[in-house]
């Protein structure tokens, strides 16, 4: 039997957009020029961003890629250095700093991040980007607890249900960055029963799922070998099973990565050993990848591809897990 079935869709593969056919549009042209139109790159951004328009949902995603996409190419310090009074042009360039420091582990300049933050909101008030841009300065700089409560208030209160803010909080209570498990847990528990199934945020309880399970394997030992028992009962389990029953339906998510968090049900169904229950979400995502989760333990396409292989025998008898 192939190892992809006609089924399976094309062949896995990352893919930074998504199926966002316009950004994906837009980062082709930017690595063909491969920053020598400096000038042309700013117009091809700037034209998409403003299309997106007051879409929060689809403009945090474009606006996170494409950060990701220039960190090192100097578009958004072209495009401010142009348009210093213009919102998109401060929020890309704030995203792009956060994107580097994030890397890096320190911001070269939070005080300047942190101003273009403000003016930002200032120019564009029912943008929740620029807090949820704040909130992630918060997870370098290790703000107090109370201050970042702030930021997620003014976020939220502009998008109830920003994906990429939700979770830039998950991350800043997440133990691997100052925070504990304690606190995650208790962030899900508030958040939990109020979030809506197909929300863009709603795969925030089973991310956590998956941070602690892979948390729990990179501890080695007895940790690691019973990692498998998360899965196993209580909330997580129940979790997992409405995502598995809902998430892979035609039109059921409807936000800007929804493919994204389809990767991480994948994962998680496969680290429970319901590899057969993950073949309806590796159809659905047709090949598309994200890095995480996949590549903790290797290169992502390839464990993603090991784990599509375990879903396509399992759906005819076969059993399989991580």
């Amino acid at each position: 039997m192939p190892l992809f079935s006609s089924r399976s869709g094309r062949r896995p593969r990352i893919e930074p957009a998504l199926d966002d056919a316009e950004l994906a549009r837009v980062l082709g042209r930017l690595s063909k020029r491969n920053g020598s139109g400096k000038a042309a790159d700013v117009t091809l951004v700037a034209s998409l961003l403003e299309a997106t328009g007051d879409d929060w949902d689809r403009r945090g995603h474009r606006l996170s890629v494409l950060a990701e996409a220039t960190v090192d190419s100097g578009i958004a310090t072209a495009w401010l250095d142009r348009e210093p009074e213009n919102a998109d042009a401060l929020v890309l360039h704030s995203w792009t700093g956060l994107a580097r420091g994030l890397r890096d582990g320190h911001l070269e300049d939070a005080g300047e991040l942190v101003a273009h933050c403000h003016r930002a909101a200032g120019l564009r008030p029912d943008d929740p980007l620029p807090w949820v841009a704040l909130i992630g300065v918060a997870r370098i700089e290790r703000y107090r607890q109370n201050e970042v409560n702030a930021l997620w208030r003014e976020a939220t209160g502009r998008d109830s249900w920003h994906r990429e803010a939700y979770l830039q909080m998950l991350a800043y209570l997440s133990p691997e960055e100052g925070g504990s498990r304690a606190l995650v847990l208790d962030f899900v528990d508030a958040v939990r029963s109020r979030i809506p199934a197909n929300a863009p945020c709603a795969a925030v309880e089973l991310t956590a799922a998956v941070e602690q399970y892979q948390g729990l394997l990179a501890q080695g030992g007895v940790r690691a070998m019973t990692a498998g028992q998360l899965w196993g009962g209580g909330q997580i389990a129940a979790a997992l099973d409405q995502a598995a029953a809902l998430w892979a339906k035609p039109g059921f998510f409807q936000h800007a990565a929804a493919q994204a968090d389809l990767n991480v049900l994948a994962y998680a169904l496969c680290a429970a050993g319901r590899a057969a229950d993950a073949h309806p979400v590796f159809e659905a995502l047709q090949g598309v990848v994200t890095p995480w989760p996949w590549d903790v333990d290797g290169p992502a396409v390839q464990r993603y591809e090991q784990h599509l292989a375990k879903a396509e025998r399992g759906r005819q008898g076969g059993i399989g897990g991580m």
